[in-house]
């Protein structure tokens, strides 16, 4: 009972800090360095909190070592921003393995319809609502302007979160 409940505490704190990271990203194009940092340090308190067998935790951090390497060479390439691949090497890490693919696929759904949603933004026809909102939403509707994937990092990983070892602690 004690460990369901910390389970579940450290999934609240989870969600918590991956939808603050998407609305900073979102706002600002930045995801800070605390919001991944911190993510790492809960994964590994909830998951001795919640008993996960340490050979669990063991393919979490090998999980989350192999993303943070392929997320990185992503940066280097230019192709996403250094904050995003630190919070989706975070997030993986809390996915594990086998539930790091589904997280991997809905992230790059929800990239697709990001992408399909900012092309939409950026059109002609939008221009008018745009600039009649903050000046977050007109930065995120320039054109050539980048994407903030954080949001489909975070998008991907809500919705697999219930395929996690912690989440199967907690009773899920």
């Amino acid at each position: 009972m004690v460990t369901e409940f910390a389970a579940a505490a450290f999934l609240v704190v989870f969600a918590l800090l991956v939808i603050v990271a998407a609305l900073k990203d979102v706002t600002s194009f930045t995801i800070p360095n605390w919001i991944s940092l911190t993510l790492v340090a809960a994964f590994f308190l909830g998951a001795l909190a919640a008993g996960l067998p340490l050979p669990v935790i063991g393919k979490c951090a090998a999980v989350g070592g192999c993303v943070l390497l392929i997320s990185m060479a992503m940066f280097a390439l230019n192709w996403i921003g250094g904050g995003d691949a630190k919070l989706f090497a975070a997030c993986a890490l809390w996915m594990g393995w086998p539930a790091v693919l589904p997280f991997l696929l809905a992230t790059a759904l929800a990239g697709g319809a990001l992408a399909l949603l900012l092309l939409q933004m950026r059109s002609a026809m939008f221009k008018a609502l745009v600039d009649m909102g903050p000046p977050w939403l007109g930065r995120l509707a320039a054109k050539g302007g980048d994407a903030p994937y954080g949001l489909a990092i975070a998008i991907g990983a809500l919705i697999t979160v219930p395929h996690s070892p912690l989440f199967a602690a907690a009773g899920g």
